[in-house]
């Protein structure tokens, strides 16, 4: 066989694993489109569940009917065309991730695969374990304390009670019984909140909780591979403490209560990998142990000792 017929030969699995991955590229895509069309046909529903914080933030604070705006003819369906990207691949991961399988098993032994697809599972349940946490714990106090700062109730009433001198019907309400608004001194500031703006907050806190919801996740994995261990994890937790203040501080408002809300779960994350990855490495043991492979580290021992003795 001549030098070019092997390399012809070398290269068709190359061409027919380019070939597979293109077909299952194709396929990932085509469900993300589906993924989009499906979420766009209940954008807006969608959209009231992710300002429901800011509207219960807002009654809370004073305002009956809360409105937000936008300000571009095409903002809105910009808005609606976001959502439905971000929940359309939600929509399709579940396919993204099973032709990803698909690609990857044929290279991987039995036990890899067994060890790889739990953490395939894990990863978007997490996701959405941490995007719910965002949404009904962080995102309300963040509201809370964003809208806090101005007195939205008495402006709100005021707002109110300029719109009130006329009855439903176009009647010109009588001046001894129309609500005249308090003149003070000043402007007014109010809040007219933006549709793509107060959504891009929501997501921001979605997306970051969601990420940090990996971290048990992606520990247990590395332990898996034998890249951390659960020692190591452990020694390094003063250090972990503090990368995990400075995430607070740039993630979240420069709120008291939601850093620590932020902290303590994340935190907790930290030391719930460092379990799991300790007993990643106790079942990978005794497994080695039952095949005989497994042998004990001689760190203890000091070569030089031997030695030193008389």
């Amino acid at each position: 066989m001549s030098a070019s017929d092997e390399i012809e030969d070398s290269s068709a699995p190359l061409i027919e694993h380019l070939a597979e991955l293109r077909t299952r590229l194709i396929r990932c895509v085509l469900a993300f489109i589906v993924g989009i069309v499906l979420a766009f046909t209940v954008a807006e529903p969608l959209l009231q569940f992710l300002l429901g914080p800011i509207e219960e933030t807002l009654r809370a604070l004073g305002d009956p009917s809360p409105t937000m705006q936008y300000t571009s003819p095409q903002e809105y369906l910009f808005t609606l065309f976001r959502i439905s990207m971000v929940f359309g691949f939600a929509l399709a991961f579940p396919v993204i991730s099973y032709q990803m399988w698909r690609f990857v098993a044929p290279g991987l032994y039995k036990t890899e695969k067994g060890a790889f697809l739990p953490f395939l599972v894990a990863s978007p349940f997490m996701f959405f374990l941490g995007a719910a946490f965002a949404h009904l714990v962080v995102t309300p106090l963040a509201m809370a304390f964003f809208l806090g700062f101005a007195d939205v109730s008495s402006i709100f009433a005021n707002l109110l009670a300029a719109t009130v001198d006329r009855l439903p019907d176009g009647t010109q309400v009588p001046a001894d019984l129309a609500v005249v608004p308090e003149t003070v001194d000043g402007v007014r500031i109010t809040f007219f909140g933006k549709v793509n703006e107060s959504l891009d907050i929501t997501l921001k806190f979605i997306m970051a909780f969601g990420l940090c919801f990996q971290l048990p996740v992606l520990l247990t994995l590395m332990g898996k591979a034998g890249l951390v261990s659960a020692a190591g994890l452990g020694a390094v937790r003063k250090y972990a403490m503090v990368g995990i203040l400075l995430l607070a501080a740039v993630v979240t408002p420069p709120d008291v209560t939601t850093q620590l809300i932020l902290f303590a779960v994340v935190y907790g994350l930290y030391e719930i990998s460092i379990f799991l990855v300790r007993y990643v490495e106790r079942a990978r043991e005794k497994r080695m142990r039952a095949e005989g492979t497994w042998f004990e580290d001689d760190e203890d021992e000091d070569p030089e000792a031997e030695d030193k003795t008389p």
